[in-house]
């Protein structure tokens, strides 16, 4: 893995499934292009790629085609959590030998009330089964979701055990103070800290964190780019409000097929709408509602056509 940590803004990026409901990799490997040329990193596999929806074998053969199609590995950072140490191991590993910058590892999540102790056997078992110096582990908070926390007296165990493998935090808390508790008690010491989405990005800069993980990258990249560039400016501030705008607009409706609506509707090519159950995709009226909004506020997703263009060729 590159010694440089990743930081800024990353997507965790949608999966599309073609109508077999097998991963369409073409248009996969289009999207991450395209999220990198708007200076974004790969989440891959993260919530919002529907990726425990995903199989082992599936996650592993997609990010192998990424990376054989010259994406850039720096900055991705893989999903690898599962409920198995086994499978947690595994993918961990495999992305470790493509040469990832990270891997971001939800929680063992079907237990429910586990303690403390078990959620770091969990974490320890992984990252010795990997056995790799260059893996590097970024815990996954997401408690409205996994209803199992990533504490601060783990996350004290966990770097005390692995200080070099414990590397930062995704908290999708969507509650600042706690992430903010977060970089105050740890980022002094090398743990980088990402908002789980860019509506506090601003203030995460400020208080020493590194940036953003968002399902809302998926189709604002660029401009959420651009606000951390211009942290500390007037512009850095206009910005910060249009993004919290766009981000408002999605929040309105179930984001993972509102997500592939929005691609599917700017990139022009409507074989991305396709979700794997359990989720369903929004319907038109629905969806046409919120195109309306975003374009309401000028949003674009500048190149998004001729990268889908080459993807269905």
């Amino acid at each position: 893995m590159a010694e440089a940590r990743i930081k800024g803004v990353l997507s965790p990026v949608v999966t599309p499934f073609k109508r077999d409901l097998s991963p369409d990799v073409g248009r996969f490997i289009a999207h991450c292009k395209w999220l990198i040329s708007q200076d974004c990193g790969l989440a891959v596999f993260g919530t919002n790629s529907e990726a425990n929806s995903l199989s082992a074998k599936e996650r592993m053969t997609l990010l192998e085609a990424v990376v054989a199609s010259g994406v850039p590995t720096a900055r991705m950072m893989p999903g690898t959590g599962a409920c198995s140490i086994t499978e947690a191991a595994e993918v961990s590993a495999h992305a470790v030998k493509l040469g990832v910058g990270g891997v971001l590892m939800l929680p063992p999540f079907y237990y429910k009330g586990v303690p403390e102790e078990g959620l770091f056997r969990f974490y320890s078992e992984v990252v010795q089964r990997v056995g790799d110096d260059r893996l590097r582990v970024y815990l996954y908070h997401i408690p409205p979701v996994s209803a199992v926390p990533i504490t601060h007296k783990l996350v004290e165990r966990l770097m005390k055990a692995y200080p070099k493998q414990i590397a930062g935090m995704k908290d999708s808390s969507d509650d600042w103070p706690h992430t903010k508790s977060m970089i105050d008690a740890f980022a002094k010491d090398g743990f980088d800290v990402f908002s789980g989405n860019e509506k506090p990005i601003l203030e995460n800069l400020k208080a020493g964190g590194v940036g953003c993980i968002s399902a809302t990258a998926n189709i604002n990249p660029g401009k959420i780019a651009e606000t951390i560039k211009a942290y500390g400016t007037p512009e850095g501030d206009k910005l910060q409000a249009w993004i919290n705008e766009v981000r408002g607009v999605m929040q309105g409706y179930v984001m993972i097929p509102a997500l592939k609506y929005v691609i599917a509707h700017y990139g022009a090519d409507p074989h991305w709408t396709p979700v794997r159950p359990p989720l369903v995709e929004i319907d038109e009226k629905t969806g046409r509602d919120m195109i309306e909004k975003l374009d309401k506020l000028g949003f674009t997703m500048p190149g998004l056509k001729q990268a889908m263009a080459v993807a269905a060729e």
